[in-house]
């Protein structure tokens, strides 16, 4: 602090000062050298320290030891409303001298480079300081440091998770300085850092005493979908949603709440104790141990669907013990279905114990026994003979299945699902999902499974075109469909006949082609195999046959003629022979 010369000048010749010969013997340069030198050296933009002399309602004069006073805006001590004269207050040196030959101070740049410089000292020293937490702002708060706004991180201020900054608003608390950008003169501070190395102090001892099967009792710290952490006084252990309760937890938050104690065991950890596993329901009775001693197989249940999937569905019948439906126990059908076609999860189901293992704690039930099966009187409800309506459930290559009722399948072979058409996959015939009139025709009982017609509930039509189509009638067709060994030609009557290719060769000698419409012979009728075999070529020459057949008769006849006229030729000169040689004998005599 600059301070007045107030020693003694020497050698001031007092009895001239009391005749008013104030100059003595040395030169007026010299006592205003001597004033200056009893005066302080400022410098500026220097910070000092001064004492208030007056203060009014617009300014505050402030002795700085100069040979002047300065003077500060009475707003710039807004913050110390007790100021009094005779305080001690720190000023910048703004300019010593104004146009009007004033000093010019100011207390609030003087209280900022101040600031600067002990914040920088309190960084690089690693000390504690105390802050005055003004308000919040995104991701933390803003913290009034030595008069400059320091930014106090959300992650910063505490060791634990804050869910409510405003707690903290209008507090002084203590603080690190860890972070400072002077370029752009940003502090960053933290009170989470003067408490880490406690804690990490009190971590080692916890984890040094840590064993499997210890019993602690610790805080919740935090909820997510797959486990609850929990603070163990510094160390943290994971409650994993499978070790909350014996029943299934869809939320951890159905169990436990933030800042909730209870007790909990060690289940387990890594060599370096870094990953801790906690568990809760460890310290419940199994509820497999307070099952009913007298729930037995084939007694009736209730419970509620817990988990779906596509093999079955678990239900639970009490808090922790739950049995398995498998999707093979929900139907009498034999078809595959998902389990998701019988229930959902959270649905109220009753059930049939099928099999109970206590030492395992394994329970498998299911609900089509709740149901007569189906099979046990099949021969009277679908007796031999007995015609029903099914439903197309799947096809094969060679047939349909259907479904009469559930549990009750049965399959048309694919050569009993018409009389006339020559289908080669069921689908041509009907679609999945379709009603399906059926005939039963075999029961097996020990497969479980009926042979079904679906042709025989009308009558063979084959007897009839015995007769229409017998060999050697002739019939319009139109070629449907063309194969290297032939072609298949459909007939009136929805009847369909094939052809061989030398039997599709028309009169100018071409091939008969797809979707020409033509007369055809039947030259093969066979009701059993069902099948027509026929002739286009055929009828041209069998016409050519019977033209022939027509000319032969009058050949024969022009031939016998022929040699009948040879025949009178000969005779009649033979005749003339004969008479030539009576004629002479005749002579002969005569003379």
């Amino acid at each position: 602090m600059s301070e007045f010369k107030n020693s003694p000048i020497e050698d001031f010749d007092w009895d001239a000062f009391e005749r008013g010969e104030t100059a003595g013997d040395k030169t007026r340069e010299e006592l205003t050298k001597t004033y200056d030198e009893s005066l302080n050296t400022v410098k500026d933009k220097e910070v000092t320290e001064g004492t208030v002399i007056s203060i009014n309602k617009r300014e505050v004069v402030v002795n700085i030891g100069y040979k002047s006073d300065g003077i500060i805006s009475i707003n710039e001590f807004r913050y110390n409303p007790d100021l009094k004269v005779g305080d001690k207050v720190e000023v910048f040196i703004e300019n010593q001298e104004d146009k009007k030959g004033q000093l010019i101070l100011s207390h609030k740049k003087a209280c900022a480079s101040r600031s600067w410089d002990r914040v920088n000292q309190a960084l690089e020293n690693d000390e504690i300081i105390k802050g005055y937490v003004k308000c919040r702002t995104k991701g933390g708060m803003i913290v009034d440091v030595f008069g400059i706004e320091a930014f106090l991180p959300g992650s910063q201020i505490d060791v634990r998770p804050i869910r409510d900054y405003d707690v903290f608003v209008d507090k002084t608390m203590e603080f690190k300085v860890v972070k400072i950008n002077q370029e752009f003169k940003n502090v960053v501070v933290s009170h989470k850092a003067l408490i880490e190395a406690e804690l990490e102090q009190q971590k080692k001892e916890i984890i040094s005493r840590l064993e499997k099967g210890q019993v602690l009792e610790g805080t919740v710290k935090n909820i997510t979908p797959y486990g609850v952490f929990i603070d163990l006084g510094g160390v943290d252990g994971l409650i994993h949603i499978t070790d909350l309760s014996w029943g299934r937890v869809s939320d951890p938050k159905e169990v436990v709440a933030l800042d909730q104690k209870l007790n909990v065991v060690i289940l387990d950890f890594d060599d370096e104790k870094k990953r801790i596993a906690l568990g809760l329901k460890q310290l419940m009775p199994h509820p497999w141990d307070a099952l009913d001693a007298e729930l037995k197989v084939g007694d009736h249940v209730t419970g509620k669907v817990v988990v779906m999937a596509d093999y079955g569905a678990f239900i639970e019948i009490a808090p922790g013990v739950e049995g398995l439906i498998h999707v093979s126990e929900m139907s009498w059908s034999q078809h595959l279905r998902s389990a998701q076609d019988f229930m959902k999860v959270g649905d109220d189901v009753e059930a049939v114990i099928l099999t109970l293992d206590r030492d395992e704690r394994k329970m498998s039930l299911g609900i089509k026994q709740l149901k007569n099966d189906p099979w046990e009187n099949i021969e009277g409800k679908y007796a031999i003979g007995s015609k029903h309506t099914a439903k197309v459930r799947n096809f094969t290559n060679f047939g349909v299945f259907v479904e009469i009722e559930e549990g009750v399948d049965g399959l048309i072979h694919i050569s009993d699902l018409s009389w006339t058409k020559k289908i080669k996959h069921p689908s041509e015939f009907t679609q999945v999902g379709n009603d399906i009139e059926v005939q039963v025709l075999e029961i097996d009982k020990d497969n479980r499974r009926l042979s079904l017609g679906h042709k025989q509930l009308e009558e063979n039509p084959w007897d009839v075109f015995e007769n229409i189509f017998s060999v050697g009638s002739i019939h319009e067709g139109t070629i449907s469909e063309v194969m290297d060994k032939g072609a298949v030609i459909a007939l009136e009557q929805g009847v369909e006949g094939f052809a061989t290719p030398k039997h599709l060769v028309k009169e100018d000698g071409s091939q008969a082609g797809l979707g020409e419409k033509l007369e055809f012979k039947v030259i093969e009728f066979n009701k059993d195999n069902k099948r027509i075999i026929l002739s286009h070529s055929r009828i041209a020459e069998d016409a050519t046959k019977a033209e022939a057949r027509k000319a032969a008769p009058k050949k024969a006849a022009k031939k016998e003629e022929e040699t009948a006229t040879t025949q009178i030729e000969k005779t009649t000169l033979g005749d003339l022979d004969a008479l030539q040689a009576l004629k002479e004998q005749l002579s002969k005599s005569e003379k």
